[in-house]
């Protein structure tokens, strides 16, 4: 599973996909669009929605300087405090900085994917901090030591069966356990962690600009508790996070939930204004936001490319995508994986390494169907292919075989100078192995379109 993706040869290798890993999506995947589909029920006029919350992204992504202040603005008169930082070195430094600070020896986190971005659990265990995931999917993770597959449902690509076997081997859990009997365990794991932990570290997934606010969404309630039981809150958010108005909230909330899994809206949703005030009887004493740069500004520079920087997060596109399904997120070996992951990631982590992303896809157009801020990602795709060829990321045989390519297909002569037989004996050599063994290569016809047309234009008499 792990070498689908090959960076050397710049291709996915169908054969080695994990059948196990695509009977459980299976699965996943119908239970998900039966649950989306009733979701949606609850607007009357989802494509409205869908637009205003692209044009507000899109407003956003245009002044994103104006936001950006302004929330750090609003945070900063709370107590609060900003860091900016230009990449994952600046924002892991002023982490640790922080931590040194504090002394701090135990730090718990929930779900966020830009952590995973940076590599900060790896970091701050080589630093000799404890790190304790707190989301019960990256907890299962990160006591098996594996990775997950999916940026919003990590759980996609384990069986029940496989996951009450790790509670058995790992912590004496019986086989015939309940989810309910899994589900205390990890609570009454988790609380000991909570209340010993010296800093909480979570995401955002919308940073409100005209309060200052971060709001959080989750299911378990963990996020919460990370909030509000470490004397120290360490928010980690990518620029393109800011939304404009608390208002906003009442449209990008059900969106999210809808698109990510069925909702009509997420269990936990709330909005972190800062430390802990005057009054309060709880919270952080300290509360840093770290907005993090590493790479959006120049996906920003890129006027089409831009918009993918709409993302929320929901996961949608993963759930509908012919590829991600089929190989699984590993395959990517990128934080984000998917239709987004295959538009963002060669520009975040640069096209020499992640070109090829860009180029597994089938350009079906799901994605963008379902997208919830309505981003054209079966298009951007191909802005990103035009961005290989022209800053010559694409390879030399791959130019010279579209050179010829073009050549044969502009010429009608070079088109009919081999029989259908011929034609068939080297598309079976040239492509055979590249094609795979679970699909059958297509038969070049006896007759040409071109041969067709003219007996339909002229018919024998």
């Amino acid at each position: 599973m792990y070498e689908i993706f090959n960076k050397e040869n710049q291709c996915f290798d169908m054969n080695s996909v994990d059948r196990d890993y695509r009977e459980k999506s299976v699965s996943y995947m119908s239970q998900y669009k039966s649950e989306i589909e009733k979701g949606k029920l609850q607007y009357a006029e989802l494509e409205l929605a869908k637009e205003r919350a692209a044009a507000i992204k899109f407003k956003v992504l245009n002044e994103l300087d104006k936001y950006l202040i302004e929330f750090e603005t609003n945070f900063v008169s709370r107590g609060g405090k900003v860091i900016w930082a230009r990449d994952a070195e600046e924002a892991i430094r002023e982490i640790l900085n922080i931590a040194e600070r504090k002394q701090a020896k135990l730090i718990v986190k929930s779900k966020n994917n830009i952590t995973e971005e940076i590599n900060l659990n790896e970091q701050l265990i080589k630093a000799g901090l404890s790190v304790q995931e707190t989301t019960a999917g990256e907890f299962i993770y990160q006591e098996s030591k594996e990775a997950s597959d999916h940026f919003v449902n990590p759980l996609i690509g384990k069986s029940r069966e496989e996951i009450t076997s790790f509670f058995n081997q790992k912590f004496g859990l019986p086989l015939d356990a309940s989810s309910s009997d899994l589900t205390l365990y990890i609570r009454n794991y988790l609380r000991d962690k909570f209340s010993k932990a010296d800093i909480g570290i979570t995401g955002a997934n919308f940073l409100v600009s005209n309060v200052g606010g971060v709001a959080l969404t989750e299911n378990e309630g963990n996020a919460l508790m990370t909030v509000s039981m470490p004397r120290t809150h360490i928010v980690i958010a990518g620029i393109e996070k800011v939304i404009p108005s608390l208002k906003d909230l009442d449209l990008f909330w059900p969106l999210l939930a809808t698109h990510g899994t069925g909702q009509k809206i997420t269990a936990y949703n709330s909005v972190v204004l800062g430390p802990r005030q005057e009054g309060e009887i709880d919270g952080p004493d300290d509360m840093y936001v770290i907005l993090l740069d590493n790479g959006r500004t120049k996906l920003l520079e890129k006027v089409e490319q831009r918009r993918a920087l709409s993302c929320i997060h929901c996961g949608a596109c993963l759930n509908v995508c012919p590829v991600y399904k089929t190989i699984g997120g590993l395959a990517y070996q990128s934080t984000y994986s998917g239709p987004i992951g295959s538009v963002v990631t060669p520009h975040l982590k640069g096209l020499d390494g992640y070109n090829s992303m860009s180029y597994a896809s089938s350009l079906c157009g799901s994605c963008t169907e379902i997208c919830p801020v309505k981003i054209n990602l079966h298009e951007l795709l191909l802005f990103n292919r035009n961005d290989a060829v022209v800053n010559h990321h694409s390879g030399y045989r791959e130019r010279f075989l579209m050179l010829g390519w073009k050549t044969i297909m502009g010429n009608r002569k070079y088109l009919d100078f081999l029989s259908p037989k011929n034609k068939n004996w080297l598309v079976k050599k040239i492509f055979n192995k590249k094609w795979g063994q679970l699909r059958e290569l297509p038969i070049i016809k006896e007759k040409s379109f071109k041969q067709l047309w003219e007996e339909r234009e002229n018919p024998p008499k």
